[in-house]
């Protein structure tokens, strides 16, 4: 008989805890790779080249508009995919060994619902947690259940609910719900 490597037992381990609601804080507590999105707004870098570089919001879409270039579509794309992006249109007619680089100058805001006392759209602040977010948005109300504060990921296509804990990261565009307890 085969013995199980640590990383698998630790992989059963998180999809069992999942599947039976156990320590959904533990589970969701990872940072999960950060996508571009509509609203933000981003510093490209072509080095040796000012004339194009510059800083860009992200539209509806997740299009930005660059010299030379014209519309991209970085939305959806973690910074290096973007970064690639941008390199492999240049490579071709532009420059032979582009080297570029991208930065947030600004992420867009993410959403507190419910039991807080001040719900609504708030500047996100990288490395957050679900608690500093509900500090952010003046602390919980008394009527606040906290232990069944749900996140909605900006990420998530399906934009399912899913338990968060009190050190659960936040991402920009991501809903937080606090709902009311009944006792």
């Amino acid at each position: 008989m085969k013995v199980l490597g640590m990383q698998a037992v630790l992989r059963i381990l998180v999809i069992i805890s999942a599947m039976l609601g156990w320590g959904a804080s533990a589970v969701s507590t990872e940072r999960p790779l950060y996508k571009l999105g509509s609203g933000d707004r981003i510093v490209v870098t072509v080095f040796g080249h000012d004339d194009l570089s510059g800083e860009f919001e992200l539209d509806g879409e997740g299009r930005i508009a660059l010299p030379l270039i014209g519309d991209l579509i970085v939305g959806r794309k973690s910074l290096r995919e973007a970064e690639h992006t941008i390199t492999d249109r240049l490579k071709p007619d532009y420059l032979i060994n582009p080297r570029v680089s991208i930065q947030v100058a600004n992420y867009r805001p993410f959403y507190i619902l419910g039991e807080v006392k001040q719900p609504g759209s708030y500047a996100f602040v990288n490395g957050m947690t679900v608690v500093q977010a509900v500090a952010i948005a003046g602390g919980y109300t008394y009527r606040a259940r906290q232990s069944r504060v749900s996140i909605q990921r900006a990420t998530d296509p399906t934009r399912r609910q899913i338990p968060a804990g009190p050190d659960t990261v936040v991402l920009p565009g991501d809903i937080l719900n606090v709902p009311e307890r009944y006792f």
